[in-house]
């Protein structure tokens, strides 16, 4: 069982993962609707599908640190 000061870095550290994972599933969504955009236009959309997978790698990333940080707290993924 962590000690209480590693628990609170813990909990702060998971919650600035909490919003680092909701800021870029934001950003994964709204990039998902220029690249449809963008081929709707038939218009290239190579740049914009290169920024959506960088954003969806971000998301991955953000993901594993904020389930890692959940599992070392002992907490379950929220319903």
């Amino acid at each position: 069982m962590p000690r209480l000061l590693d628990r609170d870095f813990l909990k702060k550290s998971l919650a600035r993962a909490e919003r680092h994972v909701a800021n870029v599933e934001h950003d994964v969504a709204r990039q998902r609707m220029v690249v449809a955009g963008l081929k709707l236009c038939g218009r290239d959309t190579n740049r914009a599908a290169n920024l959506l997978r960088y954003f969806e790698a971000l998301q991955a990333a953000y993901s594993a640190d904020r389930d890692l940080l959940r599992k070392e707290l002992g907490l379950t993924a929220p319903c």
